[in-house]
């Protein structure tokens, strides 16, 4: 055995040192060539897809133009491998938009399109197949990229999934394709040598091989039929049970390497910036509306019906100026030191069991936007969910620094969803803010949760003037639509960081489109306290990020 792989790796060597040898000696040419050509743009591309899922250095703009340009060569080779190629694309797309003349090569539409391209021939079967597996992975990645840039992320997870299993497919038909031909390869030679009469055909070897080895040789390359791990009998049939578990396994190691590198992790990245962690400069101007006093004589013949009587009303004015940047840390515009250039603030709700989790969600969208301008700070398009299982999918430093959860029936968390969210709040320092969506019942069970999820931590009142209600609107009461579970803020503080923050009474009510019949000044100050406590969820994860640059 030793022999032989000392011979294999004699072998790969060999072919190493002839390869470097050849591309050293290549003409400068040969990389204007379509191969040449090919191969930068497979580089180009691999570096672009690497970067887009787990080096995250170049802007999004970047990817855009990147993966958008790659349909040229994409469509290129498509063409060359079936001349026709785009001409029926394009004879499609008329069809479709019920051109029926410009179809059919009648109309001006084909002279505007040029389409009277001559027919070349097609490439050979075998490598026309290799073009047509070569363009699965472009078109994959370029769907998912897509999708997800344009926030459709169920289509972007499905047409993730349809791409693997493809790709498997694929892989796994190549991959029986050689196996095979190797295999008749070694028999063929064997029968020329014996005899020279045997049909050597691709069924002709299930049951027992057609041409054996001499007598006391011991064959250990399993691309060989012949093997001797394969047995007597049956060699074709275990030889290909036995390809099939190696390239299962295969394809799950590499499956798992790209989870490893961060291709299906994902990521929560903050806007690039900086700023200063100060209140808002407000003006507030009170306009008093003097009220009217009718003085009526009870005795006049005259009906006379009076206005009612309104006591003296307060219109709050609030301009908001930004005297600073709004953010944290040392950067240019507003956002965040540790953040990234396609970074974005994102609003994440939390799924949960045995609950209406998903209560209210059109106030996310309406709070996401005001967040976004009142700081300036960029954000998402629209808010996600996520389950609490997939917290663990977020990396330590790429994860949401906040997350949001809100109900008022019953909360159920497994153990190991326990352990999950225990571990996003201490070691991945992320923060719950915990909305009443309703009930007194829902209070009790959020607060039983938290003792079984910190159970060293016990709950505090966080008081009016504490940063996340100074910073960066001041709030002078703490504003809810109803009581639900008292009139009092509640934090879990871990190193002297509200890492769970409890609001009372159905804040998220306030954020909706009718904003629940509330005053102006109740539904205003519940936007301001939502924003407080984005940013300070949002400050308190780039001040952590900076303390592990330090340390390390």
């Amino acid at each position: 055995m030793l022999s032989e792989l000392n011979r294999l790796f004699a072998k790969l060597s060999s072919e190493a040192v002839r390869l470097f040898a050849k591309l050293s000696s290549l003409d400068p040419k040969w990389f204007l060539s379509p191969v040449g050509l090919t191969a930068v743009f497979a580089i180009f591309w691999s570096f672009l897809w690497l970067d887009w899922l787990s080096l995250y250095q170049l802007p999004g703009w970047v990817h855009w133009i990147g993966f958008t340009l790659s349909l040229i060569p994409l469509t290129y080779w498509l063409e060359v491998a079936n001349p026709g190629f785009i001409e029926r694309i394009v004879f499609g797309l008329l069809s479709l938009l019920r051109f029926s003349q410009a179809a059919s090569g009648d109309g001006p539409a084909i002279k505007l399109f040029n389409l009277n391209a001559t027919h070349r021939e097609p490439l050979p079967p075998l490598l026309r197949y290799a073009v047509y597996t070569a363009c699965i992975f472009p078109v994959w990645h370029l769907l998912t990229f897509f999708c997800y840039e344009l926030g459709w992320m169920t289509l972007s997870a499905m047409c993730a999934r349809i791409g693997l299993c493809v790709s498997f497919v694929a892989g796994l038909a190549w991959t029986t394709w050689w196996v095979e031909q190797k295999s008749r390869e070694y028999q063929i030679t064997r029968a020329e040598t014996s005899s020279g009469d045997l049909a050597i055909g691709p069924l002709h070897a299930m049951h027992q091989s057609r041409a054996g080895p001499v007598e006391g040789e011991k064959i250990w390359n399993p691309l060989d039929m012949d093997a001797w791990f394969y047995g007597k009998q049956r060699q074709k049939l275990r030889q290909s049970l036995s390809v099939l578990f190696s390239y299962l396994v295969l394809f799950t190691l590499l499956v798992m390497l790209i989870l490893w590198v961060g291709g299906c992790k994902e990521i929560y990245e903050m806007p690039a910036g900086g700023g200063e962690q100060k209140q808002l400069q407000q003006i507030v101007k009170v306009q008093k509306i003097i009220k009217k006093k009718f003085i009526i004589n009870p005795l006049s013949s005259v009906i006379f019906n009076p206005p009612p009587i309104e006591d003296i009303k307060l219109q709050l004015l609030e301009i908001t100026k930004h005297a600073y940047k709004v953010g944290y840390g040392k950067g240019s515009g507003a956002g965040f030191s540790g953040g990234t250039n396609r970074g974005k603030v994102r609003f994440i709700r939390l799924e949960y069991s045995g609950g209406d989790w998903d209560q209210g969600m059109r106030s996310d969208l309406n709070m996401l936007v005001q967040y976004g301008i009142r700081t300036q700070h960029k954000v998402d398009k629209r808010p996600e969910t996520r389950k609490v299982a997939q917290l663990k999918n977020f990396p330590v430093g790429k994860s949401p620094p906040v997350v949001y959860m809100t109900g008022q029936k019953s909360i159920s968390f497994s153990k190991s969803e326990i352990e999950i969210v225990r571990e996003y709040l201490t070691e991945k320092h992320g923060m719950i803010f915990a909305d009443n969506g309703g009930s007194r019942h829902w209070h009790n069970h959020f607060f039983s949760v938290m003792r079984n999820i910190l159970p060293t931590v016990q709950p505090i009142r966080i008081p009016l003037d504490h940063p996340i209600h100074r910073v960066p609107y001041p709030i002078p009461f703490l504003p809810y639509v109803a009581p639900h579970g008292g009139k009092d803020a509640w934090g879990w503080v871990i190193d002297g960081r509200v890492a769970v923050y409890y609001h009372p009474g159905d804040i998220g009510d306030a954020w909706a489109d009718d904003h629940a019949g509330v005053r102006t000044i109740i539904w205003e100050a519940c936007y301001q306290l939502g924003t407080n406590v984005f940013f300070y969820a949002h400050a308190e994860y780039n001040k952590w990020l900076d303390s592990r640059k330090k340390s390390n």
